[in-house]
């Protein structure tokens, strides 16, 4: 129960910063992305804040056993980057500058009510469904044994 007060309060501090640094507003970031026009480095401040509220938690975190709410900690298992990894990122950062939103700030946009936010969210799904299938059907599959062949 303690573990979720936390991820609920953790979330929702989240949410109010995201609304609060304006990264819920597609013009905002759109204007952060465009460099080469009208640029609002607002959101680099923000980007910035978050780096160092992150190094001093992560340095603290370092320090510990284990995660207060966990017997112990989850860190990834690799550092390697792969083509998964760069469609990812890809897809991502295309959809970010089309859309001028990602998917924390879009749910923060539509628990405000944004229309434009159903858009993106139920696209989002869509693309995380996509995803799960394509992963499922690309997996590969352990060999038959011989009395799963259909051989006569």
């Amino acid at each position: 129960m303690k573990a979720r007060a936390a991820a609920l309060s953790a979330g929702a501090l989240f949410g109010v910063g995201l609304g609060v640094s304006g990264m819920t507003l597609p013009a905002k970031v759109r204007g952060f992305l465009d460099v080469g026009g009208d640029w609002d480095p607002s959101l680099a401040f923000v980007m910035l804040g978050a780096i160092g509220v992150h190094l001093a938690l992560l340095r603290a975190t370092r320090a510990r056993r284990a995660p207060v709410f966990h017997p112990v900690f989850h860190p990834p298992t690799t550092a390697r980057i792969d083509a998964p990894l760069l469609a990812g990122a890809a897809v991502f950062g295309v959809g970010w500058g089309l859309g001028g939103v990602c998917p924390g700030p879009a749910i923060v946009h539509l628990g405000a009510g944004g229309a434009s936010a159903w858009t993106f969210v139920l696209a989002m799904v869509a693309g995380m469904a996509l995803h799960g299938a394509a992963r499922r059907a690309l997996a590969p599959r352990p060999p038959l044994r011989a009395e799963q062949a259909d051989t006569p």
